[in-house]
């Protein structure tokens, strides 16, 4: 089984299927369904996804949404390290920060998956897109 955290990006792409890219992140978390992956998201995701969400849908229609996401995926919890971690990473974005490090404390996690590459080229774990992420199951 392979253990992979997501951005927040890409846990958006797959709740409201924002095309095109909600394609490959359905198929990551039907990879996760059938128990070759295991798919974590971290409790900052939970804030700012219901934010967005939420200007999609009322209030109750979106917390049954994150109900689900919460059913079919595990949670990583932002700890102090994390929090340290990011404030002293460099990053411009402290978002990203906050979640690549929060993923980091997780030592189960061997790959990050988000659309935005880029943005994260300090990771000291594998920073993929969702195709990328597919590719590993496929060797």
């Amino acid at each position: 089984m392979i253990h992979l955290g997501l951005d927040t990006c890409v846990v958006i792409d797959f709740l409201i299927d924002r095309k095109p890219f909600s394609r490959e992140v359905a198929e990551l978390f039907e990879l996760s369904q059938k128990g070759k992956a295991k798919l974590y998201i971290t409790a900052v995701s939970y804030n700012n996804t219901y934010y967005i969400i939420r200007k999609l849908m009322n209030h109750q229609a979106a917390v049954k949404t994150l109900r689900h996401l919460h059913v079919i995926s595990e949670t990583v919890e932002t700890t102090n390290e994390a929090i340290h971690d990011s404030l002293n990473s460099g990053y411009s974005d402290f978002e990203d920060a906050v979640t690549l490090h929060s993923m980091m404390t997780n030592k189960k996690i061997s790959g990050f998956v988000t659309r935005n590459t880029k943005d994260f080229k300090k990771s000291k774990i594998p920073v993929m897109t969702p195709h990328q992420a597919i590719g590993l199951f496929k060797v």
